[in-house]
């Protein structure tokens, strides 16, 4: 039963919670601030609120929407399958979704009352989207929006001011590739899945801009992500050892690559989808690796 639950929260995309609170992490020591006990509160917390994203999506669009009863699964969209294959009831995933917000929730304003009220305010947007992602935000084309923000853009600068104490432009400017990241991530996930997507009337991206459109938007903020870490050294913001982040850009190659010449083929996907998801996690981790060397040279 522990197994059904666990495997409805899509437990192999929730690496992303952490890499995040990682690449923030990395950038407070650089600054001179780390703590570790805050930082594995900070992941387990972010870790919590995705879950729950993860599987309240998955109650709306098999419960409210419909969507997950037409949607076909790939190992990267088409929600955890869970619900229509009967493995776990309706009840139990609203109950799970519940759960997961109200325990990311309570680490939040622990957090919070820690560090002080900047961080609730954080705490609250990203709740908020947590719970209006599915019903509200994919409907009127904000969630791939939305979602960078929230699971991209934020998690850096929460944990970094977490850390620090500080909104510093260094948090903001290094949040800008993990957001576009995020976005991305969204983004290329709906593809095939716009034809359920707009039967259950939802109004993402692709369905509004058409795949063949939408493939180009998808390209435009992938380069964008890795011209944010260049220029955020060329401008004196982050330390030359931010390069290191470019490394992932061989997946993002590949990954826009794929998507340019399959972006219309269910299978011609897959693999796009796959190196998508590396060039979120790798840009991450190696933002964070470049940060940890400037702060042992410090």
């Amino acid at each position: 039963m522990v197994k059904k639950y666990i495997l409805e929260t899509r437990p192999q995309f929730l690496t992303l919670a952490v890499v995040l609170v990682i690449h923030g992490s990395a950038l407070a020591a650089w600054h001179g601030s780390f703590h570790l006990g805050h930082t594995l509160l900070a992941a387990a917390g972010l870790v919590l609120l995705q879950a729950s994203t993860n599987v309240l999506n998955d109650w709306h669009d098999f419960t409210r929407s419909g969507i997950d009863r037409r949607t076909v699964q790939t190992p990267f969209s088409g929600g955890s399958g869970m619900l229509p294959r009967g493995a776990l009831s309706p009840n139990a995933a609203l109950a799970l979704g519940i759960g997961t917000l109200a325990a990311g929730t309570a680490i939040g304003l622990y957090l919070a009352s820690v560090t002080g009220l900047p961080l609730l305010v954080i705490g609250v947007v990203g709740a908020l989207s947590v719970v209006l992602y599915t019903p509200v935000l994919t409907r009127i084309g904000l969630g791939e929006v939305f979602a960078g923000f929230a699971l991209g853009t934020l998690p850096v600068v929460g944990t970094y001011y977490l850390l620090t104490g500080r909104f510093d432009i260094v948090a903001w400017v290094s949040g800008i590739p993990a957001g576009l990241l995020t976005y991305n991530l969204l983004l290329l996930n709906e593809f095939p899945d716009t034809e359920a997507d707009t039967a259950g009337g939802r109004h993402h991206m692709v369905v509004l801009l058409g795949k063949q459109r939408a493939r180009w938007l998808y390209a435009a903020v992938e380069i964008g992500a890795y011209v944010a870490i260049v220029a955020g050294v060329a401008f004196g913001v982050l330390t030359p050892w931010a390069l290191v982040g470019l490394g992932a850009a061989v997946f993002a190659a590949k990954a826009i690559a794929t998507t340019l010449k399959e972006y219309d083929s269910f299978e011609g996907l897959v693999p796009a989808q796959g190196a998508n998801v590396m060039a979120v996690l790798a840009t991450n981790v190696l933002l964070a690796v470049g940060y940890v060397i400037a702060a042992l040279l410090a």
